[in-house]
């Protein structure tokens, strides 16, 4: 039995959960969400409390029960609080700035790279080389920021590169002189 799957999703007041069928609906401060959740989960709303329930018990249900409770946690967190990834870039003439709500980036390439978020999603530029990744989509804010990593990955031998914020990059020694 799944143990994350078991504990009960608190709503806060100022979240609505709609449940129609299998499809989910989560409405905040901040935006709404919707998802179709698998027939073979139950979910139950009842005094600001969310539980997901198996109707039947089989392997694939005990598998998708944790992920379903999960899924709908990130929603509600999602359109209450919001989700942010920051990033950092490193290396001498390695730059970011805005240009409306695109992400331009000079990371050492013979041009500029240039990032449109999806929707939902901003950006924010700090101090030329910090990137904020905000939105209320989990998935969405992890694979954008991803995409912005994956321009120039922190290389081993400086650290020159685009990371997250407190990565540690693994550092390798450099090319040894030859020998007298």
């Amino acid at each position: 039995m799944s143990r994350i799957g078991k504990q009960v999703i608190i709503i806060p007041a100022n979240v609505t959960v709609n449940i129609e069928g299998s499809t989910i609906t989560v409405q905040g401060p901040k935006g709404q969400l919707s998802r179709m959740c698998n027939s073979e989960m139950e979910l139950v709303y009842k005094d600001h409390h969310l539980n997901v329930n198996k109707k039947v018990n089989t392997k694939k249900t005990n598998q998708l029960h944790g992920l379903t409770r999960s899924l709908i946690y990130n929603m509600v967190y999602g359109v209450s609080e919001g989700f942010q990834k920051e990033l950092e870039i490193k290396g001498v003439g390695y730059r970011s700035q805005m240009d409306g709500k695109n992400l331009i980036l000079n990371v050492g390439y013979s041009h500029p790279v240039k990032i449109e978020p999806p929707e939902g999603i901003q950006i924010k530029v700090q101090n030329n080389t910090e990137i904020t990744v905000q939105g209320i989509d989990k998935e969405i804010v992890g694979q954008t920021a991803s995409k912005i990593r994956s321009v120039r990955q922190p290389e081993p031998y400086k650290g020159k590169g685009i990371r997250y914020k407190n990565e540690y990059v693994i550092r390798k020694a450099g090319k040894a002189g030859k020998g007298k």
